[in-house]
């Protein structure tokens, strides 16, 4: 377990702003440690291997964009939509409880049914879930 968080502070320095040092013991016993010892060699720790591009934070000036009320009128179709597939889904949910309810009680649900009632609602919890990240 101690190796697994000496691990982890190796690989966020991000996290960990002190200089980090490994040393090996005669028995071959590894130590890392935030304090330099003696025989110890320091630790030079790189950023993933991220091409240049990928690092680089602003956005470049020939990159394409749209201007905001073009992005508006986009977001706006697209709630739309989602909001159009969660009415539909919602209505064959309705559809298939309704098939349900009138089997008999004392009887088990076919199989296909249960499916299908599954499949709307998980579909409704992903279509609000989508609508919830919309601006």
């Amino acid at each position: 377990m101690m190796k697994f968080w000496i691990l982890l502070l190796c690989l966020t320095p991000a996290l960990a702003k002190a200089d980090i040092y490994k040393s090996v013991d005669a028995d071959g016993h590894v130590t890392y440690s935030s304090a330099p010892v003696k025989g110890a060699n320091k630790i030079v720790l790189t950023p993933h291997n991220q091409p240049e591009h990928a690092r680089a934070s602003n956005t470049p000036e020939s990159f394409p964009s749209v201007n905001k009320a073009t992005q508006r009128n986009r977001d706006g179709s697209r709630r739309k939509i989602l909001e159009d597939e969660l009415q539909a889904e919602q209505d064959l949910l309705n559809a298939i409880k309704q098939q349900i309810a009138q089997l008999p009680k004392d009887g088990q649900k076919p199989e296909e049914l249960v499916k299908q009632e599954v499949l709307h609602q998980g579909n409704i919890t992903a279509i609000k879930t989508e609508i919830s990240r919309l601006k």
